[in-house]
């Protein structure tokens, strides 16, 4: 019995055209993966939206649980440390939650960034259907921007506080000031230097996430690939 020739290659597709987007099968792959984003997409969105939730009913309970305990022990001493004891914990939720979420933001980010690439594909396969794309093409920074918001940068001052991260991040710090309210309440430090100490908390954590926010971005924002880039040069947005 002869031997097979382990030097010998054989070529499993002789003939077969190149493995391109002139391939007959580059459109239907290129279509199973968009629709597969489009699927990754939509569970980040889910949770994101889940735990945004599950923070604001924690929240919900826990003033319905001070509200009891505050009528049971006339706001005493009792209302105090059962305060002391549940705010913090719905704190930490909070940040979790912005932990979370800035998590999902970057991970919406590639998969956005993926169906960018796929559409550069599909107008490479056909350049004139550009005019009826309203996403963009390009998968840097300003075209992911583009496709999942519809906007280009500069971004409204406000933005921030109108996604789902800013409003959990300004209710973190309404609790954080109510924290130090109520320890102060605890102290006998009187009204005024309660409301005044709980303000102040509350800035300082508000400032806290929005530098974190910033840093996060910038980080994540490093971490994309970019092969597709917009041209330095306007043109027409596909």
């Amino acid at each position: 019995m002869l031997e097979p020739d382990s030097t010998r290659v054989v070529p499993s597709h002789a003939g077969a055209p190149s493995g391109g987007l002139d391939s007959p099968h580059a459109l239907q792959i290129l279509t199973t993966e968009h629709w597969s984003l489009l699927a990754a997409r939509s569970l980040g969105y889910t949770e994101s939206m889940s735990r945004a939730s599950m923070f604001i009913a924690a929240l919900s309970g826990s003033v319905i649980a001070l509200a009891l305990v505050g009528q049971a022990t006339e706001f005493g001493d009792g209302f105090v440390a059962f305060a002391l004891v549940l705010l913090p914990v719905v704190y930490f939720l909070g940040i979790s939650t912005l932990a979370r979420l800035s998590q999902n933001n970057y991970e919406d980010a590639v998969w956005v960034q993926g169906m960018n690439r796929i559409r550069s594909a599909y107008l490479e396969l056909a350049p004139t259907l550009q005019p009826y794309f309203v996403t963009s093409r390009h998968d840097d920074a300003d075209g992911v921007l583009l496709s999942s918001l519809a906007m280009r940068r500069p971004l409204p001052r406000l933005q921030p506080f109108f996604s789902i991260p800013g409003v959990i991040a300004v209710i973190d710090s309404v609790v954080a000031g109510g924290i130090a309210g109520i320890a102060a309440l605890g102290l006998e430090l009187g009204t005024g230097w309660s409301v005044a100490l709980g303000g102040l908390t509350f800035a300082v954590s508000l400032a806290v996430f929005a530098l974190w926010a910033q840093h996060e971005i910038a980080r994540h924002t490093a971490r994309l690939v970019v092969r597709f880039p917009e041209p330095e040069a306007d043109e027409p947005t596909g």
